[in-house]
């Protein structure tokens, strides 16, 4: 491996134990680790393959980064920087749904878990704050978050966002694009290859059926089921680590069982502690899938791998496919429109969570202040959000 390489892998290891705030403090990391410390790539590369994971679902820091090593050392490279930028907060959050039950014993920390799961909350309620007003900027959107907020309340079903995700990006792309545009799609088609995107879905039915058909007293039906629900997630979250919040609480708490809403709020307060990607909350939950199906410690482990790779996975191979013709992608201003609709249908989705989320942390004085306190301090100061949940560790843990 060339020295240009290896120290290309030193940066990312430093990004990787740095990178706190979610997608938006990242590519301002990367902008300035990458582009203007090193040259990798060009501002303007690095703005277009920004760009790029925004109409793509999946994790868009992780797709960006890995980008960025794709130009840098093709997909070897692109390989190891995935593996570098995932594993260290996916491990800890596998570690820490391993020790919860032991954890979970002392009063101590169920204190302590009183004060960070209002902080939680108030971190979504933020997230669909700052969304919406980044997106809502038409009657449209408007319109379109309303009734994913109200079909996400009524139908608590997890089939529903791959249906509404569907229909605002058709219905955004046919009011806001020009007749005239149609005619540049065939370029588009016309490169894109049959085989690899056979290829794409073909995972996500070989598991869908795999998990049907196979006895569900099978040690590896539970595993495979849930590798099929991970990776159907991972094809339908745009919007980054945020929204992928609100599918999975859907899914697997208020449908599947899969975990408590406590269990639940607690990783998710833990993740956003650590640096690294958000979707390394996945480890967690699929950790904790496990262990309430009574599985022991090497199954949890199993979990934290199966939910990793499974989330990921779309949103990689995605990134890797679709780089070599994102010069014709990006012309298809009906794709482009698209994305404005599966926006706002996202920012639904967030305000159903908050409005999910506020049942089982109580509607007691003390976390409606904690709450409250948080949005407030995350929408008008420049503290960030590890800030916040390491001094609820303290508050909980000292007083």
């Amino acid at each position: 491996m060339s020295k240009r390489k290896l120290i290309f892998l030193r940066d990312v290891v430093w990004y990787t134990l740095t990178a706190f705030g979610g997608a938006q403090a990242h590519i301002g990391m990367m902008l300035k680790s990458f582009v203007y410390k090193r040259q990798y790539i060009t501002e303007h590369e690095l703005l277009e393959l920004n760009a790029l994971t925004q109409i793509l679902p999946g994790p868009s820091s992780t797709q960006t980064l890995v980008g960025i090593a794709y130009k840098v050392g093709k997909l070897p490279l692109a390989i190891i920087t995935f593996l570098i930028w995932i594993l260290p907060s996916a491990a800890i959050m596998g570690f820490a749904a391993i020790s919860y039950s032991l954890l979970g014993q002392k009063a101590k920390f169920e204190h302590i878990l009183s004060f960070i799961q209002p902080i939680a909350v108030g971190v979504v309620a933020f997230a669909a704050y700052a969304f919406g007003k980044a997106i809502l900027k038409s009657y449209t959107s408007i319109w379109l978050a309303i009734a994913s907020l109200i079909a996400t309340l009524i139908l608590k079903n997890a089939y529903i966002f791959p249906i509404l995700i569907l229909l605002g990006g058709i219905l955004s792309s046919a009011i806001d694009t020009p007749v005239e545009e149609i005619n540049l799609r065939s370029k588009l088609f016309s490169n894109i290859n049959p085989k690899k995107i056979a290829y794409f879905i073909g995972i996500l039915l070989f598991f869908a059926a795999l998990g049907a058909i196979i006895n569900r007293t099978s040690p590896f039906s539970l595993p495979i089921r849930l590798f099929e629900n991970f990776y159907r997630n991972g094809i339908m979250i745009f919007g980054g680590g945020q929204v992928l919040i609100p599918f999975m609480f859907t899914e697997f708490v208020e449908m599947k069982h899969y975990l408590t809403s406590q269990e639940f709020l607690s990783g998710f307060a833990l993740q956003q502690a650590l640096p690294g990607p958000t979707f390394s909350f996945t480890s967690f939950v699929g950790s904790m899938t496990l262990k309430n199906a009574g599985y022991g410690p090497y199954g949890q482990m199993l979990g934290s791998l199966v939910a990793v790779l499974g989330i990921n996975l779309p949103g990689l191979i995605l990134i890797l496919f679709i780089v070599p013709f994102w010069n014709d992608l990006k012309k298809i201003t009906r794709i482009k429109n698209s994305l404005s609709g599966i926006n706002a249908v996202s920012v639904g989705f967030l305000g159903a969570a908050f409005l999910f989320l506020l049942q089982p942390m109580g509607l007691n004085t003390m976390s409606i202040s904690i709450m409250i306190t948080t949005f407030l301090l995350l929408a008008f100061t420049k503290i960030k959000t590890p800030i916040l949940i390491l001094t609820g560790i303290l508050i909980g843990f000292f007083f």
